[in-house]
């Protein structure tokens, strides 16, 4: 009897053993949740409550990859680039008369400030490439390259539509270290321009030699008229002054993508808000196949034209019943529009089948030919105080 009881003891203290060691257990594992929950290994929230909370879905901005770069430091580019920038200088003869800068009817100069770009080079000649209104009218063309050594140059080739214009200086005018220091730029892309990419200007900025400022490409494609002109061009936000025509926009590679033309500014005068970082390129690709035939001496037949002058009669200005369209006032002698027979008072309705509304309706039809192309136009003309209409065709001159 006392040895059953004996055992039922024994049994009795290994339960309570038993249960104090899974007590400690459970103690010790609750602990250790509890510490990976503090440490954020551990969400108690989500293994109590079954229903997932709603959480904002947050980028990882310090972990992506980035495939733009922001400019910053530019030293590099620019000191491999440099040696393809000129400055020229431009002197134009001006007529002075009684009203004008003088009051002894002598003719005088006057100099100009831009820049060019080194491009190519032949058998006797380095190619420089610029806007065609740094050179336009000059008597006298003078390049400077970065060893500030500075020789004549002459006009290889002109685009007045496009602002683009090669200039050719001889090789037997450089000396040795010019021929050294000096480098020919490569050209880049730029159709492959996004919005945002930092950029580079570089040019002869007020004519005071070459300087450098950076930015981003603001706008691709931004239509910009100047002298009744419109050409879609690059907006960058880099500071572009008078001096700086003719320069290289570059990309972060050191590539040309753009030739830098012209600028937005405000008078001093002006009421309105100032203008600030709305400064404008060429894209070099556009204009690659011209700026090669102009290397080369061939002939510009993107500058077609009819070979009129005149004015728009729209709806709004027309007291007199005429025809909307554009008004014929003077015609160039042998051009396209004086062989196909227009005469002064014809009134342009239709240009290739499409009504003329506006002048841009018959500049953009004729800036997408070239020289030698025929397009088809609707005249009016005046027969016995009636207005008739005829077709003829002119050939682009």
């Amino acid at each position: 009897m006392s040895e059953k009881i004996g055992e039922i003891e024994k049994s009795n203290r290994r339960k309570v053993l038993y249960v104090f060691i899974s007590l400690f257990a459970i103690l010790i594992i609750v602990a250790f949740a509890i510490a990976l929950n503090n440490i954020g290994l551990l969400k108690i929230d989500n293994i109590v409550k079954s229903k997932k909370k709603a959480e904002l879905n947050y980028t990882q901005t310090t972990n992506k990859v980035k495939e733009g770069i922001y400019i910053t430091d530019v030293s590099e580019i620019v000191e491999e680039v440099m040696p393809s920038i000129v400055s020229i200088t431009s002197k134009t003869l001006v007529k002075s008369g009684m009203f004008g800068p003088s009051f002894f009817n002598k003719e005088q100069y006057s100099e100009g400030a831009g820049s060019g770009i080194i491009v190519s080079k032949n058998d006797t000649e380095l190619l420089i490439l610029t806007n065609n209104h740094v050179i336009e009218g000059a008597e006298e063309l003078s390049v400077q390259f970065v060893n500030e050594k500075s020789v004549d140059a002459v006009v290889k080739g002109t685009s007045e539509r496009k602002d683009v214009a090669v200039i050719a200086v001889k090789l037997s005018d450089l000396d040795s270290a010019t021929i050294e220091s000096i480098r020919i730029a490569t050209l880049g892309d730029s159709n492959s321009l996004k919005v945002g990419n930092g950029i580079i200007a570089i040019g002869n900025a007020l004519g005071y030699g070459q300087s450098v400022t950076t930015g981003v490409v603001s706008a691709l494609n931004r239509e910009v008229t100047i002298d009744d002109v419109t050409t879609k061009m690059i907006q960058i936000d880099a500071a572009i002054n008078g001096g700086n025509s003719g320069g290289a926009l570059l990309n972060s590679n050191g590539e040309v993508v753009g030739i830098n033309s012209a600028k937005y500014s405000s008078s001093a005068l002006s009421s309105s808000a100032s203008i600030e970082g709305m400064g404008f390129a060429i894209p070099i690709t556009d204009v690659k196949e011209l700026i090669t035939s102009l290397m080369n001496g061939e002939e510009d037949k993107s500058d077609g034209t009819i070979g009129v002058e005149g004015y728009m009669i729209t709806e709004e200005n027309n007291s007199y019943g005429m025809p909307t369209g554009f008004y014929i006032s003077k015609i160039v002698k042998d051009s396209g529009a004086d062989k196909a027979g227009l005469e002064i008072g014809n009134i342009i309705t239709e240009i290739e089948g499409n009504k003329v509304k506006n002048f841009s309706d018959l500049r953009d039809v004729i800036y997408s030919k070239k020289k030698g192309d025929k397009i088809k136009l609707k005249i009016s003309y005046t027969n016995k105080r009636e207005y008739k209409e005829k077709e003829v065709e002119v050939t682009l001159s």
